[in-house]
């Protein structure tokens, strides 16, 4: 009997498989995880570019992340569709946070 590993499980193993640090690990795990929670704990391979361009939009206007919190965001959903799920995610269109000024 095999049973189905779940995603957060395979996102690790596929992180250490990178030799990618526990810091990583963890802010991509815990942006999974808020994706997941943003768009009603959807499965994200029944998701694809809208709802990413809608979560990094709400990052961005809702949340008033910076603008590498918000590229943090996005490289751990690219991460999620391409490495572990094998989906490609291309064309996002979200608002970009702002970058501070100097």
């Amino acid at each position: 009997m095999h049973i189905k590993e779940r995603l957060e499980d395979r996102i690790r193993g596929e992180i250490r498989k990178q030799g990618m640090s526990i810091h990583t690990e963890r802010s991509y795990v815990q942006w999974y995880k808020d994706y997941v929670r943003f768009n009603g704990l959807r499965h994200p391979a029944e998701m694809g570019n809208e709802e990413v361009s809608r979560f990094l939009t709400h990052l961005a206007v809702n949340r008033n992340v910076a603008s590498a919190t918000q590229n943090q965001a996005l490289n751990a959903l690219v991460f999620l569709y391409r490495k572990v799920l094998d989906m490609e995610i291309d064309g996002i269109d979200a608002h970009r946070a702002k970058r501070p000024r100097k």
